[in-house]
């Protein structure tokens, strides 16, 4: 581990975690706070010889001298009207098909880990309850869940995020209810200076309920290093679903760490969608769930498409605990230039899980000698009557393919474009929402035009 008492970020932090514990809103909060400095101060930052962490190295995110304020104050009057301008572009940048208001989606808005409700489109409160942690932390639900699903042992991105968290948002479907439009939730983050922001978000589905979730970033080209260490919780109920989509974009100088962590009940079903592209430094997911009851499934899509020195890290685990659960994991990956990726996946399977259908697949594909890729998938199975399987592959792109298609008069840039989409399409067809799909299917053959 790297000793956090000889970074400059230590004392802020310290004095952060003082400030937050005396702002928290229970003594119940305030002692979770108090457990996870006390982890955070006992694990340290991670060094390159954790093997969690062993091609992740974080070192160069702990010289900036970052605000931690980001997330306390509200918005200036020239700051709200940047932000609506931004959110404009971003709206008709992901297609008109899945914006606010009545065209097909609702609007959730983020600045620095705060709710705006004044550029938020929310649909009513009998549809699904979207407020702040502030209002939420007397609900039932929220003390149910909040600090219990993600925890903090051996995670110390977590135990930082909740020790020092400023807000949050909490997210409740109610029973029995179908979102009727997807919620788009759009996290802005705006930085004069280096800034660290630490979003923390609630996700209660109850029984029988179904969700779209998209989430997607806006930062600045331009503006200061920005470190994001964002934790999102997870509760998908009995025969609820949850469709979740990341879509991760962003701008040199930013950095995600962030941690997903979800429960899941009998017969509902959880679907993560990852898709990472250019433009960060580097992002590192770790997506964890825990199948709590028997006769469920979750499903894991990642695509990257990662270019210049950028770093993408994908880390997942699945715990099947009952019998009768079913998971899938497919995550791929095309690097370019200099770039690196690593995929950590893991299967657990307990002793009482029997009959469990467990697969993990990882493939990339090489566009340069210099990029690299670490890929380990691994199982532990402690039951004797599953089906379960892994791989991992790693090549360069077929050249007689390509060779095929440009002897039919088709260019190398559009030919590679063709292979690249026909590489992903395992992915992106797994998405539920067409115009997403479309979306997604237009900036990877954006990126790839910056080839030519």
């Amino acid at each position: 581990m790297i000793n956090q008492l000889e970074t400059p970020l230590y004392e802020r932090f310290a004095a952060k975690f003082e400030i937050a514990a005396l702002q928290s809103s229970s003594d119940e909060l305030r002692a979770l706070r108090q457990e996870a400095f006390d982890t955070f101060k006992t694990l340290g930052f991670p060094s390159i010889k954790n093997e969690e962490w062993k091609y992740t190295n974080i070192v160069p995110l702990l010289k900036d001298d970052y605000e931690l304020e980001a997330s306390d104050r509200e918005l200036s009057k020239e700051e709200a009207e940047k932000t609506a301008a931004l959110i404009a572009t971003h709206l008709e940048a992901v297609q008109n098909a899945i914006k606010g208001e009545q065209k097909g989606a609702y609007r959730l808005v983020v600045v620095n880990g705060r709710l705006n409700t004044a550029l938020s489109v929310l649909p009513e409160s009998s549809k699904a309850n979207i407020i702040s942690f502030a209002e939420a932390h007397k609900l039932p639900s929220f003390k149910q869940h909040f600090g219990k699903i993600a925890p903090l042992d051996q995670a110390p991105f977590t135990a930082l995020n909740t020790a020092l968290h400023t807000e949050g948002i909490f997210i409740e479907v109610p029973k029995g209810t179908a979102l009727d439009k997807p919620l788009h939730l759009i996290h802005v983050y705006l930085n004069d200076g280096p800034a660290l922001v630490q979003p923390r978000q609630l996700l209660v589905v109850n029984e029988q309920a179904e969700m779209h979730l998209i989430e997607t970033v806006i930062h600045e080209q331009g503006q200061q290093a920005l470190w994001v260490n964002a934790v999102t919780e997870i509760s998908v109920a009995q025969a609820a679903q949850l469709h979740h989509y990341d879509i991760q974009t962003g701008t040199a100088g930013m950095r995600i760490i962030q941690r997903t962590e979800s429960t899941q009940q009998k017969h509902s079903n959880y679907s993560n969608y990852t898709f990472t592209f250019p433009g960060t430094d580097f992002v590192r997911n770790n997506l964890a769930l825990h199948l709590e009851d028997a006769e469920l499934e979750s499903h894991l899509y990642g695509l990257y498409l990662c270019s210049g020195k950028q770093l993408v890290d994908n880390h997942t685990e699945v715990h099947h605990k009952h019998p009768h659960g079913e998971s899938n994991q497919l995550y791929k990956g095309v690097l370019l230039d200099q770039s690196k990726a690593v995929f950590n996946g893991k299967i657990f399977v307990y002793e009482d899980a029997q009959k469990t259908n467990a697969f993990q697949q990882s493939n990339n594909i090489l566009f340069s000698d210099k990029a690299t890729v670490n890929a380990k998938p691994q199982l532990e199975i402690f039951a004797d009557d599953v089906k379960c399987s892994h791989g991992t592959t790693v090549g360069q792109i077929n050249k007689e393919a390509l060779f095929y298609l440009q002897s039919r008069g088709i260019g190398e840039q559009a030919a590679k474009n063709i292979m690249v989409n026909a590489f992903a399409y395992d992915v992106t067809q797994k998405v539920k929402i067409h115009p997403l799909r479309i979306y997604l299917e237009k900036l990877i053959a954006a990126e790839m035009e910056k080839l030519s």
